[in-house]
């Protein structure tokens, strides 16, 4: 891949044509698509690989998961035109959901509070660890990484965080 990116190699996208463009067409039929659209949609994919090639970015993704990502959006791109029909707003699973109770609203405000509570009691490092799990989304290899510690380090300090929650809960129910 790196070959066409920079230097726009027709050897090597040749090589990357033969390697992907079956895999491509096979994966096109899966997501229901009958041989000639495969085809095209293979075609059309691999020229944009092609003509993309300096975008793409190693430290990103795979060269496969860039390629079938593109193929992936060629695919749906090429639903969206075909005309499907429109979504019917009166769906029900378009309806929004009537609103809560009052007194559910309250007690999911409670539920809420009572979990912010067990959270800041938490040590620095617990909280530290489960915000950059749950909300950066961070894996816990990475979260590791990030913070210089082991990865058992991690997963002990996520346990004993989750244990503490789950057992500050239990007490104020």
């Amino acid at each position: 891949m790196k070959a066409v990116a920079e230097a726009r190699d027709r050897t090597a996208f040749a090589d990357l044509y033969a390697h992907f463009a079956p895999r491509i067409k096979a994966y096109m039929m899966k997501r229901g698509c009958d041989a000639a659209g495969a085809e095209e949609l293979t075609q059309m994919c691999l020229v944009a690989v092609w003509e993309k090639a300096a975008l793409y970015r190693q430290d990103k993704a795979s060269a496969a998961t860039w390629i079938f990502t593109i193929a992936r959006n060629l695919h749906l791109d090429t639903i969206r035109k075909a005309g499907r029909p429109e979504p019917d707003p009166n769906d029900p699973f378009f309806v929004p959901d009537a609103d809560k109770p009052p007194d559910d609203q309250i007690a999911e405000s409670q539920r809420a509070a009572r979990l912010r509570t067990a959270m800041a009691a938490l040590s620095a490092d617990q909280q530290e660890v489960l915000h950059l799990s749950f909300y950066e989304e961070m894996s816990h290899g990475d979260i590791a990484e990030t913070l210089g510690l082991p990865l058992g380090t991690v997963k002990s300090r996520l346990r004993l965080a989750f244990r503490r929650i789950r057992n500050d809960l239990r007490e104020t129910r």
